[in-house]
């Protein structure tokens, strides 16, 4: 196992208590925690009761929280003609459509997210060996193959954030940054868990939200007391 840091080890041991808090008081306690150097970045992750591997149960999409994330995201937009324009002006890195295709085919991938019209995913799905394993293919799913590219583009753009459970049945998301004033902070989260509650599967048996954790880039995660 590898040996953790006396920063860790220190934070750990201040964050004391195992049981889960309420919301308000995880989020101070969290905050207790900020002994390095530089703005962290705080996640939220929720363990659910749900069967990863039954489609219908896969819990995927994307939301924007009241107060963001602390952090602009380099966005490209899949369009054509004045939409390419107009993604740019909203604030996309690159727009376009076959340009655009053969840049990303050459290997450049500085971006985060990609936006893309309905019209031309015929085109964007040669990209699918390339996007997909960088997570960065759009999708109907969570919001990124849209008719209204340009609110898309600035959403995504101002920090919208995604998510997708993984093979365990977590759900994990940036919820801001550990400079957050506890209100900002505890309302992101909030947001965000009552999206995710909202989401439950009909088919999804017994205890839906199994844990709930909140945690900063460099510290012990909070358990978070739900009540679900």
């Amino acid at each position: 196992m590898k040996a953790r840091s006396k920063r860790y080890v220190k934070d750990s041991a201040l964050a004391g208590r195992k049981e889960a808090l309420p919301l308000a008081d995880a989020v101070r306690e969290l905050k207790k925690l900020d002994s390095t150097k530089f703005d962290q970045t705080v996640e939220c992750v929720m363990w659910l009761g749900i069967d990863p591997k039954q489609a219908d149960q896969m819990i995927r999409g994307a939301i924007s929280l009241p107060h963001g994330i602390g952090k602009a995201k380099k966005v490209v937009a899949f369009c054509e003609g004045a939409d390419a324009d107009q993604a740019k002006a909203a604030g996309a890195v690159e727009a376009g459509i076959d340009d655009l295709i053969k840049k990303i085919e050459g290997g450049w991938a500085d971006f985060d997210v990609a936006i893309a019209s309905p019209r031309v995913m015929g085109k964007v799905g040669k990209l699918g060996k390339v996007l997909g394993p960088q997570g960065k293919m759009p999708s109907p799913k969570n919001g990124t193959v849209t008719q209204d590219v340009i609110t898309a583009v600035k959403e995504f753009a101002a920090g919208k954030v995604e998510f997708r459970n993984d093979t365990g049945g977590n759900v994990h998301a940036v919820v801001g940054k550990l400079s957050f004033d506890e209100q900002r902070l505890t309302e992101n989260i909030d947001t965000f868990i009552k999206h995710i509650l909202k989401m439950k599967p009909a088919t999804a048996k017994g205890t839906y939200v199994r844990k709930v954790a909140i945690s900063a880039a460099m510290s012990p995660s909070v358990l978070v007391n739900v009540g679900a």
